[in-house]
C-alpha cells in the first residue's frame, strides 16, 4: 500500500498540479500586491483620495460611527463594498493575465500541430509497386 501511495504522489500529473498551485499561490500574491499598492491607491486618488479599502457602509449605530473598516468590523455589522471592489479588481487582473497566457499557449500549440509531419520514406512495397507502374508506361 506504501509503494501504491508513493506511486501516485510521484505520477507526474500530481507533481505538476503541486508545482502550479505553489506558483499560483506566489502569482496571487504578486497581484495582491499590484493591486494594493499600485493600482488601488490611484483608483482611490480618483474618488476621493481615500483608502479604497475603508469604503463602507455601518449596519449599526456603532459601525456607522467608525473611522476605518476594521474598526466598523470591530463595533458591529458593516457592509465593506471598497474590499469587495478591491478582491474584484483582483479577481479581474487575475483572469486576463490567465486568459493572456492561455492564448498564447493555444498560439503555440496551433503553431505545432499547423507544420506538417516530415514525409515517410516509402515502404518496400511502395518502392516496388512505383518500379512496376514504371516498367508498364515504359511498355506503353
Amino acid at each position: 500500500m506504501l509503494q501504491e501511495f508513493k506511486k501516485f504522489a510521484l505520477r507526474g500529473n500530481v507533481v505538476d498540479l503541486a508545482i502550479g498551485v505553489i506558483i499560483g499561490a506566489a502569482f496571487g500574491k504578486i497581484v495582491d500586491s499590484l493591486v494594493n499598492d499600485v493600482i488601488m491607491p490611484v483608483i482611490g486618488r480618483l474618488f476621493g483620495g481615500l483608502d479604497f479599502t475603508n469604503y463602507f457602509i455601518g449596519l449599526t449605530p456603532a459601525a456607522s460611527q467608525a473611522s476605518n473598516y476594521d474598526a466598523a468590523k470591530k463595533a458591529g455589522a458593516a457592509l465593506g463594498y471598497g474590499s469587495f471592489i478591491t478582491v474584484t479588481v483582483n479577481f479581474i487582473i487575475i483572469a486576463w493575465v490567465l486568459f493572456l497566457v492561455i492564448k498564447a499557449m493555444n498560439r503555440l500549440l496551433r503553431q505545432e500541430q499547423a507544420a506538417p509531419p516530415p514525409p515517410a520514406p516509402p515502404t518496400k512495397e511502395q518502392e516496388l509497386l512505383t518500379e512496376i507502374r514504371d516498367l508498364l508506361k515504359a511498355r506503353a
